[in-house]
């Protein structure tokens, strides 16, 4: 039943996808076309039956499901957060430096360079603005489709903020749990708080259960970011080397936590490592062990699971009206599950 779910979501949001980049010609839309699947390097038609459906995708459709039972409505603000969520990815990659977007083809900015890859990522931002605008042709009232774009912008300019605050922190030895959960849930909750909320908007949900949602999906995402920077460090085989370790030096709740609670020569050893320009390949295991004497790992486990527990009584309040929460379940198990794959 879940699969059947997800492809059903899939499929309408890669049809509204489609359909707003129909007429649109030239080299920027064929770049966009290859980040999403549709072509190869040369234009020339991909083999990928539909476009991927993300996270924030689902959660625009499913908190539409859950609010009203019916998320056809809702459609084109899940293809506009899509796009939003892939203009991140995009300039995500530019930053990193990452050659893969996926397993299987480069990024656009190892093909075609960072600043094309720059323009591509700024070019689906603003599809993601014109896509959400089609919300008035299912009905959505002006009003609402205002609200809705209004909350669009909000959210990237929060996750932009994030974003700012992240790269910030990794020229930092010491940065404190509270402020990396305020960095988290920018740069990780914003936008996936927005896709629940519009969601709810635009199947005719009344602003405190858009507002409930919205905070659901924060927290939401920013668990399931927690659960990442776990994968990241300790990785399937428990050795710290995973595509985006501790060699680039991001900050984690696990990190921060053994640094405020090791022993002093522990917390001695890991400023040095984090010290150093480059890190040795030894190093990464180190860090490991000493998160694991620390006993870091359950700590930002059980941190992740207090935010999913008091995302729940979020839904749960009168303010939130639902006529099914078990489509939001349903979708924070995708979510979190998929975020451990």
């Amino acid at each position: 039943m879940a699969n059947e779910t997800y492809d059903r979501y899939r499929a309408v949001v890669d049809a509204e996808l489609r359909d707003a980049f129909d007429g649109r010609q030239g080299m920027l839309y064929d770049l966009l076309r290859y980040h999403l699947g549709w072509v190869d390097e040369r234009g020339n038609p991909a083999e990928t039956a539909l476009t991927p459906l993300h996270h924030c995708g689902v959660l625009a459709l499913a908190a539409a499901d859950a609010v009203s039972g019916d998320y056809a409505p809702a459609v084109s603000a899940a293809a506009a957060v899509e796009l939003a969520y892939n203009f991140v990815l995009v300039h995500n990659d530019v930053q990193a430096g990452r050659i893969d977007q996926s397993s299987e083809r480069p990024s656009i900015w190892w093909v075609w360079g960072p600043s094309q890859a720059i323009n591509a990522g700024d070019g689906l931002h603003a599809l993601a603005r014109a896509v959400l605008m089609r919300l008035s042709e299912a009905g959505t009232p002006a009003a609402t489709v205002l609200t809705a774009l209004r909350s669009l912008d909000q959210a990237c300019l929060t996750l932009c903020e994030g974003q700012y605050m992240d790269l910030t922190y990794q020229d930092q030895l010491m940065v404190s749990e509270p402020d990396y959960l305020d960095m988290v849930g920018r740069k990780s909750g914003a936008l996936v708080g927005c896709s629940a909320g519009l969601g709810a908007l635009a199947v005719g949900g009344d602003d405190p259960t858009a507002e409930a949602l919205r905070h659901w999906g924060e927290m939401l995402g920013t668990a399931r970011q927690i659960w990442e920077d776990i994968d990241d460090l300790w990785g399937t085989g428990g050795d710290g080397f995973t595509p985006a370790n501790v060699l680039n030096k991001k900050k984690s709740l696990p990190l921060i936590h053994a640094l405020q609670n090791s022993a002093t020569s522990a917390k001695r050893e890991l400023g040095g490592i984090y010290m150093k320009r480059v890190l040795d390949p030894d190093d990464p295991p180190r860090i490991v062990a000493i998160l694991d004497d620390a006993g870091s790992r359950q700590y930002a486990e059980d941190k992740a699971e207090q935010l999913l527990h008091e995302a729940g009584a979020v839904l749960a309040t009168d303010d939130c009206q639902l006529q099914s929460p078990a489509s939001l379940q349903w979708a924070a198990e995708w979510i979190l599950g998929r975020s451990h794959s």
